[in-house]
């Protein structure tokens, strides 16, 4: 782990000035440290409360945890605690059950703190910040691997009706700790490019709107320069693989709420990495954004100074598919093919079901995985024709079965 000291920190009434030998998150994005650091006991997508509870397990006696509520089919809502400073951050994950690359990487960051409490980065944090992070807010939707909740209620659309237990456990847990800064954790489909080009959106962020015109406050400026500074940290690592999401206005949402109750808040989305469906390479971008972002909190300068990085962010556009077969011959015509992986629970594991989505003469998206038919004849064995909405898990093309798998 790191061990040479990275900075002086000296602290002011108003803020913190830090005297850096070397960028000092360094050590953090590295691979060889990644690797220590990473809970490997727990992979896949598919991540429920059994494996939080595997994570108290082995961490059971260096964890402040809690059970702070039900879901509707009343399994228990925990919560993990750490740090002593006076910085506070409220952040969740699987709120929408089938979104667990940030709940992994969360698991990594609690690992971190607790066997590293003695690095100068980590002992900053510490020190300076207390976390409160719901690792599963959504526990029947994790096992039944659905977005929604047990009542088929999207959860991050009912922080103003409050109609959910689970909803109302994350309202009353901002009103008791009364955060100084949200993390709103999410997975994004493998649709989404970084603007307006063939660049997978491997990570998104996005400060959401606190009103209708979508005001550039000074909250929203903290959110916005903290987001800007991410970027600028991951950069190296996922060059033009970053993107913001749109900030049309819903009250509804979780983000806009607590952001129009004046508490800087950041969404993630993690995204697709080439090749890596079960998003563990994702789950490493995650953990190194989660360390940029609450050392840059735990430093206490001014974040807002760097807002207008923000909007230099490329916008995410739904570009890609998961597969494109190009020119192939169907009925005597020359078409493209797109299709996109369906996630299937099956037997404690997401399954990947390729799905025709469209048949056309010309897909104009980019795809993760392109074939080349060269106006050769396409077949699905067995079937008479190739048609939308119809799973085709393999094809003949060229004489040869060609397996479609993620």
């Amino acid at each position: 782990m790191p061990t040479k000291p990275l900075f002086t920190f000296v602290k002011f009434t108003l803020f913190s000035f830090v005297n850096m030998e070397y960028n000092e998150l360094e050590d953090w994005f590295s691979d060889i440290v990644y690797s220590d650091v990473k809970f490997g006991k727990i992979t896949g997508r598919y991540v429920t409360n059994r494996d939080v509870d595997l994570f108290k397990d082995r961490l059971s006696e260096k964890l402040n945890t809690e059970v702070i509520g039900e879901s509707v089919e009343s399994k228990p809502i925990h919560s993990f605690k750490i740090g002593s400073g006076k910085i506070k951050i409220l952040a969740w994950s699987q709120m929408h059950g089938n979104e667990s690359t940030t709940t992994k990487a969360v698991f990594d960051l609690f690992n971190a703190f607790v066997n590293n409490s003695q690095d100068p980065l980590i002992k900053n944090i510490l020190d300076h910040c207390t976390l409160h992070v719901i690792p599963v807010l959504n526990p029947d939707g994790a096992d039944a691997y659905t977005r929604v909740n047990a009542n088929s209620v999207d959860l991050n659309r009912d922080l103003q009706k409050l109609s959910q237990p689970e909803s109302r456990v994350l309202k009353q847990v901002y009103r008791d700790f009364k955060p100084d800064f949200c993390l709103n954790l999410h997975d994004q489909r493998t649709i989404f490019s970084a603007g307006n080009k063939q660049s997978c959106a491997s990570l998104s962020f996005l400060t959401p709107s606190s009103d209708d015109e979508r005001s550039v406050n000074d909250f929203r400026k903290i959110s916005m320069g903290l987001i800007a500074g991410m970027v600028k940290d991951l950069n190296e690592q996922l060059s033009e693989q970053i993107g913001r999401y749109d900030d049309g206005f819903n009250i509804n949402c979780a983000g806009d709420t607590f952001q129009s109750m004046s508490t800087p808040t950041i969404l993630f989305e993690a995204g697709h990495v080439a090749g890596d469906y079960e998003r563990e390479e994702t789950r490493k971008y995650v953990f190194r954004a989660l360390i940029s972002c609450i050392y840059r909190i735990s430093l206490n300068y001014d974040l807002s100074k760097d807002y207008e990085g923000y909007f230099e962010i490329p916008e995410n556009q739904k570009l890609y598919n998961d597969i494109i077969i190009r020119r192939a011959k169907l009925g005597g015509e020359i078409k493209d093919i797109s299709l996109q992986f369906k996630e299937v629970l099956k037997n404690g594991k997401i399954i990947f079901q390729p799905v025709v989505e469209k048949i056309a003469s010309q897909i104009s998206n980019f795809a993760h995985w392109e074939i080349q038919a060269e106006e050769n004849p396409v077949q699905i064995p067995g079937e008479p024709a190739i048609i939308e909405n119809v799973v085709v898990n393999k094809i003949f093309l060229k004489n040869e079965l060609l397996m479609l798998k993620s």
